[in-house]
C-alpha cells in the first residue's frame, strides 16, 4: 500500500471569545505483519503526571520519574481535561507571563454622564391668590435674579383693596378709641380680635406680614398691591405680562434657588455594587473648563427604568456665587451637560487580573502554572469586576500562579489535546509554536491542507462539479427559476463522482462530506427558495476551490467572489456569501439583476 503523509494545520477560534491555533499531524501507519518490536512509539508519558508528554524519552519535569513509551494502537495513561505541557522554548516563543494570586483592594472607576438640574426642594411657584390685574412688572424676563421680599410687580384687585380698607378702618378705629379712652376693656379686646381677623384675611390673600405692617403708611389714593418674591433665586419661567387679568390660582412666576444643584446620572444594574450614598463624585462640565466639582451621592433611586435597566442617581453640589463686571451670578447654570467620575475602593479580596480570565461569565476559565511547563485549566466563579482585576470566589487559591499572557494559545492547545483524547486528530507542540511565530495573514496561508496532487480522473471530476455549480450560479444571476431547476438534477451525480474519486484521500474527506451534506438540491417553488437552498452549496464549493487553487494551477482561473450582504437577499441567510464562476465578470446570484455587480473578488492570498 502506498504510504501517504500529510499535514493538517487548522486555525480556528475557541468558543466565547478565545482564540488559538489548532495543529495536527498524522503519521504513517504500521504495515500489517510488522513484528511487535517494530511498533511505532507515539509519544512518551509520565505515569505519575499523565499530562506530561514528550516526543523524546526523558524524565518527568515534575517528579523526575522516567517517561513511559506509548505505542501505536495503545492508550496512554488517562489525562484530566485542560492539562497542557510546553517545553521551555515553547513558553518563550508564545511569551507566557504569569502572576501570583493574592488578596488586594478592588478598585473600580465609573465614568458617567448626566445633567445639572436645580434642587427641586428649593423650587417655588408664585401664583395669584385672588382675581385681579397685573399693572406693572419689576421682573419681566426669565433668568432674572430675585431676592426674597423684593417686589416682582404691582397687582390690582378690588376684593384685595376692600380687605385692606377694612383692616385700615379697624386699625384707625382702635387707635381713636385708645387715644380718647372710649370703651371698656372688654370692648377693646373684642376690637383687637377684629383687627387680627382682618389681618389674617389679608394673609390668605397673599399679603405678607411686612406688607400688613406697612399698610398703615399706605396712601389712601393707592389702589395697587405689590407682589413680592417668596424666596431668593432665579426666575425659571414667567407666565405674567403687564395688563394681564389673572384668575385665582393662576401661575405667575417659577423661581428656583440655584445655591445648591443636583447632578443626575443613570447607573446600570451591573454598576450598583459600586454606587453607594456618601461616595464622592468628581464632576466636570464644558461650561466651566478646567474646574472639577466634588460632591457626594445623596440618593440612589430604587425604581428601575424597565426599558433601559438603569436607575437615577442624585449628587448634591454647591453652586457658589461669582462677580463679573459688577454683576453677581452662579457658577453653574440650569440643565447643563456634565460628566462624572465615581471611584470606588473595595476592601481586600482574592483577585485575579482581567487578562488572565478567558470567556468571562458562567464559563470563565484561567490557566494555573503547575511547574515544569505544565498548565491546568481551572473553571472560575467570579464576583465583582474592577478596573484591572476580577474578584474570584472559586477556582484558584491564594499563592497559585496564573497565566496572564499567552493563555489564548495555551487554551487552543488544551482543546487540541482534548480532541485527540476523544478520537480526533493528534497534536504536537511544534505546530502551536509555529503558528504563534507567524503573522496572522501568513498563518492563514499555512493552514492549508497538504494533500497529494489530484490524478487526471480526480481533476476531471472536480471540473465537472464546478461546471454544474457555475450553471446554477448563472441561472440565479439571470433570475431564471426554470434554468435553476433544470440544473439541480446534475449536482448530486457530480458530487458523488467527485467523492468516489477522492475516497482514498482522508485529507479531502472533510471538504467532500460538506459538499455531500448540502448538495441534495430539489426543484424550488420560487427564486428566493432557490437562492436559500443554493447558498450552503455555494459556500462549500468556494471552500473546495480555495484548496484547489493552492495546489493545482489548472484551477487558478476559477473566479471566487464574496457578497457582503447576503442576509438582505432572503430570510435566515448569513451576512456574507461566496460563490464561484468559471469566468468573469461578476454576476451576483443572490440578488440577480437587482444588483448584478454587487460583491468583491477573493484573491488567492485570502
Amino acid at each position: 500500500m502506498k504510504a501517504t503523509t500529510f499535514l493538517l494545520i487548522l486555525v480556528t477560534a475557541a468558543a466565547a471569545g478565545t482564540a488559538g491555533w489548532f495543529a495536527a499531524r498524522h503519521s504513517q501507519p504500521a504495515m500489517s505483519g510488522d513484528a511487535p518490536s517494530e511498533r511505532k512509539i507515539l509519544y512518551y508519558q509520565s505515569p505519575m503526571h499523565p499530562h506530561i508528554k514528550s516526543d523524546k524519552p526523558g524524565n518527568c519535569t515534575i517528579c523526575g520519574m522516567k517517561l513511559t513509551p506509548v505505542y501505536e494502537g495503545e492508550k496512554g495513561f488517562a489525562v484530566g481535561s485542560g492539562f497542557v505541557t510546553l517545553s521551555t522554548s515553547a513558553v518563550t516563543v508564545i511569551n507566557v507571563q504569569m502572576e501570583q494570586i493574592r488578596r488586594r483592594p478592588l478598585v473600580r472607576t465609573l465614568r458617567v454622564a448626566g445633567r445639572i438640574d436645580d434642587d427641586d426642594t428649593r423650587h417655588r411657584f408664585v401664583s395669584a391668590y385672588i382675581d385681579g390685574r397685573i399693572d406693572k412688572l419689576a421682573v419681566n424676563h426669565v433668568g432674572a435674579a430675585v431676592v426674597a421680599g423684593e417686589p416682582l410687580g404691582t397687582f390690582y384687585s378690588p376684593q384685595l383693596l376692600t380687605a385692606e380698607q377694612e383692616y385700615l378702618t379697624l386699625l384707625k378705629e382702635g387707635r381713636r378709641r385708645e387715644v380718647n379712652g372710649i370703651g371698656s376693656t372688654a370692648l377693646a379686646e373684642e376690637h383687637a380680635r377684629l383687627v387680627q381677623s382682618a389681618a389674617q384675611r389679608l394673609r390668605r390673600l397673599g399679603v405678607t406680614d411686612t406688607q400688613i405692617i406697612a399698610l398703615a403708611d399706605k396712601q389712601e389714593s393707592s389702589s395697587q398691591t405689590e407682589l413680592r418674591a417668596p424666596i431668593t433665586g432665579t426666575v425659571v419661567s414667567r407666565f405674567a405680562y403687564e395688563g394681564q387679568y389673572v384668575k385665582e390660582g393662576e401661575k405667575l412666576f417659577e423661581i428656583g434657588d440655584f445655591s445648591k444643584m443636583w447632578f443626575l446620572f443613570d447607573a446600570y444594574e451591573r454598576d450598583l455594587p459600586w454606587v453607594k450614598p456618601g461616595q464622592v463624585v468628581a464632576i466636570t462640565t464644558p461650561s466651566v473648563p478646567g474646574k472639577v466639582f466634588t460632591a457626594p451621592i445623596v440618593f440612589v433611586d430604587p425604581n428601575f427604568n424597565e426599558m433601559t435597566r438603569t436607575t437615577r442617581v442624585r449628587v448634591e453640589m454647591e453652586n457658589p456665587l461669582i462677580e463679573e463686571q459688577g454683576l453677581r451670578r452662579r457658577v453653574l447654570s440650569h440643565r447643563l451637560f456634565a460628566e462624572g467620575v465615581v471611584k470606588a475602593d473595595m476592601p481586600e479580596v482574592l483577585a485575579i487580573s482581567r487578562s488572565a480570565v478567558l470567556a468571562a461569565g458562567q464559563n470563565a476559565v484561567a490557566y494555573v502554572a503547575l511547574g515544569g511547563g505544565s498548565f491546568q485549566q481551572r473553571t472560575l466563579k467570579l464576583g465583582r469586576m474592577g478596573d484591572d482585576a476580577w474578584e474570584v470566589l472559586e477556582g484558584v487559591s491564594e499563592g497559585e500562579k496564573v497565566v496572564t499572557s499567552g493563555n489564548l494559545l495555551i487554551d487552543a492547545q488544551a482543546q487540541l489535546n482534548q480532541s485527540a483524547e476523544t478520537g480526533g486528530v493528534t497534536t504536537t507542540e511544534t505546530n502551536l509554536v509555529f503558528a504563534a511565530s507567524l503573522p496572522a495573514s501568513v498563518a492563514r496561508q499555512k493552514a492549508a491542507i497538504e494533500v497529494e496532487k489530484l490524478s487526471a480522473a480526480q481533476e476531471s471530476a472536480a471540473k465537472d462539479l464546478l461546471k454544474v455549480v457555475d450553471s446554477l450560479t448563472s441561472s440565479l444571476a439571470a433570475d431564471s427559476l426554470d434554468q435553476f431547476n433544470q440544473h439541480t438534477t446534475g449536482i448530486h451525480p457530480a458530487i458523488k463522482n467527485l467523492a468516489d474519486g477522492l475516497s482514498s484521500s482522508p485529507a479531502w474527506k472533510v471538504l467532500v462530506e460538506r459538499l455531500n451534506s448540502v448538495g441534495h438540491l430539489a426543484a424550488a417553488k420560487d427564486i428566493a427558495s432557490a437562492r436559500k437552498a443554493f447558498q450552503p452549496l455555494s459556500d462549500a464549493t468556494a471552500s473546495l476551490v480555495k484548496q484547489l487553487r493552492t495546489m493545482d494551477t489548472n484551477f487558478a482561473t476559477v473566479k471566487l467572489y464574496r457578497c457582503p450582504m447576503t442576509n438582505k437577499a432572503f430570510p435566515g441567510a448569513p451576512k456574507t456569501g461566496e460563490w464561484i464562476q468559471l469566468q468573469g465578470p461578476i454576476h451576483n446570484p443572490y440578488f440577480g439583476k437587482e444588483m448584478l455587480d454587487c460583491g468583491t473578488e477573493i484573491k488567492t492570498s485570502e
